[in-house]
């Protein structure tokens, strides 16, 4: 039975998280699903991700999910036999892997997560990157050398219409970063990136990269050395400087480009927490970094 302190405490989150309910009721949200999380034995921590994306919803928040799968094409792959290809670090998508990925993305990790959502009584609806994302093949260039990486392509328009008819009418949409050029041709793109398209397509008003860290650090070895909250100006110092590099790099790009492009804020969170994704949204501290949009 709860006493008279529990019962002020419970109050007292409810009351902290109104105010925000209220400004964001109609808003869009965009969530990147991806992370170790995806792939952790523990189902529990799934399902709170879920739940969070539930809650948002439940509450008038459009929430849109893009969510990546590195490690289950790195397990459909070897199941097939096949070696990944990297060069200078880079993985290399060839003609054979593309379909591998696309079937993975599309047909098991899609359906996968949709179903989490429903198990949490939402209505989520699974959208294939195929009909929404067109590209060209990606041109990388790294130390002012072409690098060839295959089937990976270059989100040069957004069919936002098919995720916004999917608002409209109520659900939760569930994207795959699977692209395709104007010959129909499938392409793998970074889901990172595709996140960051859709927010902009969208003119979301928050872009979530749930993550395997707390947030940006400070310093590496030290989870404590959270960025809270970061101004757009001065990203490209912290990328110079190496306090963001490797994974994080692509990401807060990606966030840049969001933020250039119209979005409030971007968010970085830690998906392993317990309902981080509450608590970043809905409490006056959060517990991860925004990037804040320069205008």
């Amino acid at each position: 039975m709860l006493n008279e302190i529990d019962i002020t405490t419970k109050a007292k989150v409810l009351l902290e998280a109104l105010p925000y309910i209220q400004r964001f009721r109609g808003s869009t949200f965009v969530i990147k699903y991806g992370g170790s999380f995806m792939d952790d034995a523990n189902p529990e921590i799934r399902g709170r991700v879920a739940t969070d994306i539930v809650f948002l919803a439940s509450v008038g928040i459009n929430v849109v999910v893009v969510h990546g799968g590195a490690k289950a094409i790195s397990r459909a792959m070897e199941k097939e036999g096949i070696e990944p290809e990297f060069k200078n670090g880079l993985r290399i998508t060839t003609s054979e892997t593309v379909n591998i990925v696309e079937k993975t993305l599309n047909e098991e990790i899609n359906p996968e997560i949709c179903q989490l959502i429903k198990g949490k009584n939402g209505n989520p609806k699974g959208i294939i990157g195929n009909d929404l994302f067109l590209c060209q093949k990606l041109i990388h260039t790294k130390n002012g050398c072409e690098i060839d990486l295959g089937f990976v392509g270059d989100i040069q328009e957004v069919q936002e219409k098919v995720i916004e008819k999917a608002i409209s009418d109520g659900y939760i949409p569930v994207i795959t970063p699977i692209a395709k050029d104007s010959k129909g041709q499938s392409f793998n793109t970074n889901a990172d990136v595709a996140a960051s398209h859709v927010a902009s397509a969208l003119n979301a008003r928050r872009l979530v990269y749930l993550c395997d860290v707390p947030g940006l650090l400070k310093d590496q070895n030290d989870s404590e050395s959270i960025i809270s909250t970061l101004k757009f100006n001065e990203v490209d110092d912290l990328i110079d400087s190496g306090i963001i590099s490797k994974g994080m790099e692509p990401k807060v790009r990606s966030a840049k480009r969001a933020l250039e492009n119209g979005v409030h804020r971007v968010h970085f969170i830690d998906g392993h927490m317990a309902h981080s994704l509450l608590l970043e949204i809905f409490t006056d501290k959060g517990i991860g970094t925004e990037i804040v949009n320069p205008y």
